[in-house]
């Protein structure tokens, strides 16, 4: 699990994100859609169209990491 720490950022990509884009997709989506760097340790939140589904870019230090809104130990 991963800390928030009071530095950190939370940015919401606008529009619809092809779920099925994994660790380099939203790589590449951080760094041309919105600009930021996605090692920074920052929270990058990507919706589905039907603006149900959460997909989580986040780097811990150590790695990019990919949480999962639907296991219960990550509550947004």
């Amino acid at each position: 699990m991963f800390g928030l720490g009071p530095a950190t950022r939370i940015y919401l990509a606008a529009g619809v994100t092809d779920m099925r884009k994994g660790f380099d997709g939203l790589y590449g989506l951080v760094r041309d859609r919105l600009s930021c760097e996605p090692l920074s340790g920052h929270l990058f939140l990507f919706c589905n169209a039907q603006r149900n589904r959460l997909k989580v870019l986040v780097w811990d230090g150590s790695g990019l990491c990919n949480p999962s809104t639907e296991n219960p130990q990550y509550r947004l």
